[in-house]
């Protein structure tokens, strides 16, 4: 009996704390949604301009959900610890804390709430680091508003500032009121409870942790930007910014200078292309290869028999062999590939919704073609916020490993490579051509867990790698012999790339060249006959590929200002890629990398000293310089 109480006293009391903080939990999702709602609500006449319809508004707070929720228990953080306090002595003080701590809170999250309805019909972007900058030039932020439209911000922040604190004072927050509880049950409360908020805060179990991309869901921008939650976003911005807040750490020259050393190398003698298309509205097809070295290519220097199926291709397209992935994520090689901007040190402008927005994109460019899009990938697409940042470029159709029937097979990772490729070729019949589409593969990244067979016996540390090429391989190889078969086929170029490199057999060093060099391959029917089978030997990048492509097609090009024209014999020969804290910089024969330490100054690693060494130098600073620079400014 008497044990029968104590279990009913523990429960009782256990159940007490667990409403406690639900109760406060709930409190942050509520007031988030009701931010989100007075935005929506002041800007519901440019809802109405866009044609949004009264169901897509209503999708944004069901989109929004789980990266609030992640949010709220950050928030919630502080709070627990509190009632774990609590729960091991009872200090009536503590819950003072716990209403300031609120409270404050409140404050900032309304304030930002308001600041972003402020700067949205300026900048259509959400809140960023940037705001951290200008709040110390209070008088320039009211001096750049209208009278009228700040003063009723200012109203807006103190209507939901209020209400918000009333409210959980009045319906939401309870005193912990301190009864005596057993030792074991405070130890059940401290070790249960983290490891859920941690749960919670990074969106859940899964291997990838929630980002900006969970709330993208519409070609309506500002629905995205509404569905984002004020605070996760802002905090992305300063962590990914916070070395930067005063000036870029790549400052090597005045910005003219480097304007004008930058000309210099993407101007051209005369604006023209070897036209090796015999069409000039091919239907494209972009295949994005996960992590693939040119080590892994016979013809570009690697061990013969790892991709056997790429080779046959190779000998029947346009290879081009002097090709180096600009950064060394997956997020940072679709920026490349589709907007033209080379990647560069310390992050990435995917990850950052308000700067992604500025980039020009290829998508964009054959939608206004009148071609309908499309992108596939196995995996999840919140890994690097490639969501957002795909979303956002408006792809008519976008598949990813959700999307997919449960019923086909996949690994840790996602679906296995065999079965997107077949998706993809099969679905491409029922699009209106001409199309661009693109895939990106992901059994080449670990666990290397695909379903085949692995005969490399060889590789070393890298064997499991080689073996997943192998397959990815196998399934590429199987994926264009569907291809053939398809009436789309003829009128069809296809385009295959690595996202980035990956440490290979051969181990080189991260910040050599080696390393960072990919395969790029044009192949398809519509490639003229006297250009199959040939090498390219251009100095390139990915971004690259923007104006290549564009200029076979008579399209406009300038936009992608960091893209050279790969075709076009009076373009320059370099290439550029970003290490951790620096650059690497090929040009003509030349070649070294750099990096910038905070503690230990310039550093030069050469691997081939240049004649004129001062020189390219420079051009390499400007780059670098140049490149961190938009992205700041952006």
């Amino acid at each position: 009996m008497i044990i029968r109480l104590c279990h009913s006293i523990t429960f009782a009391l256990m159940k007490k704390l667990t409403l406690l903080l639900l109760r406060q939990l709930v409190f942050w999702l509520l007031l988030f949604d009701f931010t989100r709602l007075v935005f929506l609500v002041y800007y519901s006449g440019l809802l109405s301009v866009e044609g949004v319809r009264f169901s897509e508004v209503l999708s944004v707070f069901v989109h929004a959900f789980k990266l609030d929720l992640a949010t709220a228990c950050y928030f919630m953080a502080i709070p627990f610890l509190i009632l774990m306090v609590q729960s091991f002595k009872s200090a009536g003080w503590l819950n003072l804390i716990n209403k300031l701590y609120t409270g404050f809170m409140v404050f900032v999250y309304t304030l930002s709430a308001a600041a972003e309805m402020g700067i949205y019909a300026e900048w259509k972007t959400k809140l960023t680091y940037k705001v951290v900058k200008y709040l110390s030039n209070p008088s320039e932020i009211y001096n750049s508003a209208e009278t009228l439209t700040f003063f009723l911000l200012l109203f807006l922040f103190i209507f939901m500032c209020g209400l918000a604190i009333f409210a959980y004072l009045r319906w939401f927050y309870r005193d912990y009121t301190g009864e005596k509880v057993p030792l074991w049950h405070s130890l059940v409360f401290a070790v249960l409870f983290p490891p859920l908020l941690f749960a919670g805060l990074r969106g859940g179990v899964q291997q990838i942790p929630i980002n900006q991309s969970q709330s993208y869901f519409s070609d309506h921008n500002i629905l995205n930007l509404a569905a984002v939650n004020n605070a996760f976003n802002l905090y992305i911005s300063i962590f990914e910014n916070l070395g930067n807040m005063k000036e870029s750490p790549f400052l090597y020259m005045d910005d003219r200078r480097a304007a004008d050393i930058m000309k210099d190398l993407f101007s051209v003698k005369k604006d023209t292309t070897i036209r090796v298309l015999n069409s000039r509205r091919p239907n494209v097809v972009i295949l994005i290869m996960e992590s693939w070295s040119a080590d892994l290519i016979s013809e570009l220097g690697g061990e013969p028999g790892i991709t056997p199926h790429f080779s046959k291709l190779a000998k029947e397209g346009i290879l081009f062999t002097s090709i180096y992935a600009s950064g060394s994520r997956s997020e940072q090689g679709m920026a490349c590939i589709f907007g033209g901007f080379p990647a560069h040190p310390i992050s990435s402008i995917t990850v950052q919704p308000d700067k992604f927005v500025k980039l020009p994109s290829l998508v964009r460019s054959f939608r206004g073609e009148d071609y309908s899009t499309a992108f596939y990938f196995g995996g999840q697409l919140i890994y690097g916020n490639i969501k957002s940042y795909i979303i956002y470029n408006r792809f008519s159709q976008i598949m990813e490993g959700e999307n997919f029937p449960t019923s086909v097979p996949r690994g840790k990772l996602g679906v296995h490579d065999e079965y997107t490729l077949g998706y993809l070729v099969n679905d491409l019949d029922k699009f209106k051509q001409p199309f661009f589409a693109s895939l990106f593969t992901l059994s080449t990244h670990s666990p290397w867990d695909q379903p085949f067979a692995k005969p490399l016996k060889w590789g070393g540390n890298e064997q499991e790698y080689i073996n997943a090429a192998y397959y990815t391989d196998h399934c590429l190889g199987e994926f264009f012999e569907k291809a053939r078969q398809k009436s789309w086929y003829s009128n069809t170029l296809f385009i295959i790339v690595a996202d980035h490199s990956h440490n290979s057999y051969r181990n080189w060093n991260p910040e050599s060249k080696e390393y960072h060099k990919v395969p790029l391959l044009f192949y398809g029917d519509v490639i003229k006959q006297e250009f199959r089978g040939t090498a390219w030997t251009k100095l390139g990048n990915q971004q690259d590929i923007a104006a290549t492509l564009l200029a076979q097609l008579d399209l406009p090009h300038q936009v992608f200002k960091y893209s050279k024209d790969l075709m076009n014999p009076y373009s320059g020969e370099f290439a550029y890629y970003s290490t951790e804290d620096g650059a690497g910089w090929l040009h003509d024969n030349s070649y070294y990398t750099f990096e910038t330490h905070p503690y230990m100054g310039y550093k030069w690693s050469y691997f081939n000293p240049p004649s004129d060494s001062t020189r390219i130098i420079k051009e390499a600073n400007a780059y670098l310089q140049t490149v961190f620079g938009n992205y700041l400014k952006d």
